[in-house]
C-alpha cells in the first residue's frame, strides 16, 4: 500500500531565471504517480543537479586560486590571470566539440568525458606546482574549461528527461546546484591545501577525487532520447537577426555583466594575496560573490514579473556601479566583501534578464544561429576582460582596474535606456 500525498494551493514558489519552481514540483518528481510515468525520467533531475554541484567546483576551484598560483609561478606578473581566463578559453573553445559528441555518443558519455577531462586536470595541476610549471598548469585550467563546456550542456539533458509541462521548472532545479559549487571548489582548495608537501597540490588531487564522485553520480544517468526539435518556417540571415534591436541589447546585457564580472572578480584573489589577506578570508570573499551569483535566481523571475524587465536590467547595471564604488572607497575587508557580493547580484540581474529577452529576438527555427552567436559574443568578451585583468592589475593599479569598466556600464544602461519602447513592445504578452 502506498501513501498518497496531496498538495493543495497555495505552494511555495520560487522565481529562476526565467521559469518558476514551486515547492510542491520538486516533490512531484518524486512522487509515486510521477515515478510510474514511463515516458518520463525523474530521477535525472536529481542527478544532473548533483553532478552540477560537483562539476562545477573546479570552476570556482580555478577562480579562487588560479590567480594566486599564476603570480607565483608566472613569467611576469601580468600573466597571473591567464591561468583563470584560459578555463573561460576552454569552455568556449570546447562548446561545439562538446555538442557534436554527445549527439554522436549520447549525454552520458559525454558527461562521463568531461569529468575525465577534470580528473586529468586535477592531478596535472599537481605535478605542475610540484615542477613550478606555469605552462603545465595554464593546460590543466584549460581542460578545466573543456570540462565546464559539458556542464554548460547538463540543462538541455534536463529538458530531455521529462514532459514539456516540467521543462522549466527541472532545468531550473538543475541550475541551482550552482550555488553548492560555490562552497565546494574554495572549501577545497583551502582544507586540502597544505595535505601534499607542495602548497595548493592536496587542493588539485581532490578536485580529481571529485571528479570521480561527479563520474560515479552520472554512472546512474538514464539515456534521455532526443526529443524533436524541428521548427518550421523560413529562416533570416544570421545578419538580419543580429541587426535587431532586441538582439543587440541581449548580447550587450549578457556580454557586459560577464565582461565586469569576470574582469574584477578574476582580479580580487590576486590582490587581495598582494593585501597580505589570507587564503581563508579570499576564499570567504570568492564563496560569497560565487553564492550571490546564483542565489538571486530563487527570486529574479518574480522581480522580473513584478517591476518589469527593463528595471530589472538596469538595476543589475546600477548594482555593477555600486561595486565599483565600494571597491575603490575603502581597503576595509567588509567592503572587498560587499562589493564582490553585489558583482554577483548585478552580473545575475543582467545575466537573467538577458536569458528572457534573447528569445524575443529570434524565431523557433532560428534559435540555433541566434544563440550560437550570442554565446560566442559573450563568452569571446568574457575571455578579453578576464585575462587584460591582470596586465591592468599589474601595469596600473586596483583603484583603475575597477574605474575603467564605469564607461561599459554607462553604455549598457543608455542602450537599455534608448531601447525601451521597443523591448516594452517585444515583452508585451503574447495574445
Amino acid at each position: 500500500m502506498g501513501v498518497a500525498l496531496t498538495l493543495e494551493k497555495p505552494c511555495v514558489n520560487w522565481a529562476i531565471a526565467p521559469t518558476e519552481v514551486r515547492v510542491c514540483d520538486i516533490l512531484h518528481l518524486f512522487s509515486h504517480s510521477a515515478a510510474k510515468a514511463s515516458t518520463v525520467k525523474y530521477r535525472n533531475i536529481i542527478l544532473l543537479a548533483i553532478a552540477q554541484a560537483i562539476g562545477n567546483s573546479g570552476l570556482s576551484m580555478i577562480t579562487l586560486l588560479g590567480g594566486i598560483i599564476g603570480a607565483a609561478i608566472a613569467p611576469t606578473p601580468a600573466l597571473a590571470t591567464l591561468p583563470a581566463s584560459l578555463t573561460i578559453g576552454g569552455m568556449a573553445f570546447f562548446t561545439l566539440p562538446a555538442s557534436v559528441l554527445m549527439r554522436r555518443f549520447g549525454r552520458k558519455a559525454g558527461f562521463m568525458l568531461g569529468s575525465s577531462f577534470v580528473m586529468a586536470a586535477g592531478l596535472l595541476a599537481a605535478y605542475a606546482l610540484s615542477q613550478q610549471s606555469f605552462v603545465l598548469f595554464c593546460a590543466a585550467t584549460l581542460l578545466v574549461g573543456a570540462n565546464t563546456a559539458f556542464v554548460q550542456q547538463y540543462r538541455f539533458a534536463a529538458i530531455e528527461s521529462v514532459n514539456k509541462q516540467w521543462v522549466g521548472r527541472a532545468v531550473s532545479i538543475v541550475l541551482v546546484g550552482g550555488i553548492a559549487s560555490g562552497f565546494i571548489g574554495p572549501e577545497m582548495a583551502r582544507r586540502a591545501q597544505d595535505l601534499l608537501p607542495v602548497k595548493y597540490a592536496g587542493s588539485f588531487i581532490g578536485l580529481s577525487v571529485l571528479s570521480v564522485v561527479a563520474a560515479s553520480v552520472l554512472f546512474w544517468l538514464q539515456s534521455t532520447a532526443q526529443r524533436d526539435t524541428s521548427a518550421a518556417g523560413s529562416e533570416r540571415p544570421l545578419r538580419a537577426i543580429v541587426s535587431q534591436p532586441m538582439f543587440r541589447a541581449a548580447v550587450l546585457a549578457g556580454a557586459v555583466g560577464y565582461a565586469v564580472m569576470s574582469f574584477i572578480m578574476t582580479a580580487t584573489p590576486v590582490y587581495l594575496h598582494s593585501a597580505h589577506y589570507s587564503l581563508d578570508e579570499t576564499a570567504t570573499v570568492i564563496q560569497s560573490h560565487i553564492v550571490a551569483m546564483f542565489l538571486p535566481s530563487l527570486f529574479t523571475g518574480f522581480l522580473i514579473d513584478r517591476f518589469g524587465l527593463l528595471r530589472v536590467m538596469s538595476a543589475g547595471v546600477l548594482c555593477l556601479g555600486v561595486t565599483v564604488v565600494l571597491a575603490v572607497g575603502d581597503r576595509q575587508y567588509i567592503h572587498y566583501w560587499g562589493a564582490l557580493v553585489l558583482l554577483g547580484i548585478g552580473w545575475n540581474f543582467l545575466f537573467v534578464g538577458a536569458t528572457v529577452l534573447l528569445p524575443r529576438s529570434y524565431s523557433p527555427a532560428e534559435r540555433f544561429k541566434a544563440q550560437a552567436a550570442n554565446d560566442f559574443t559573450i563568452f569571446a568578451v568574457q575571455g578579453v576582460a578576464s585575462f587584460s585583468s591582470g596586465t591592468v592589475l599589474a601595469l596600473a593599479d586596483w583603484n583603475i582596474l575597477n574605474l575603467s569598466t564605469l564607461p561599459f556600464l554607462a553604455i549598457a544602461l543608455w542602450t537599455i535606456f534608448t531601447l525601451r519602447h521597443d523591448l516594452k513592445l517585444a515583452l508585451q504578452p503574447a495574445r
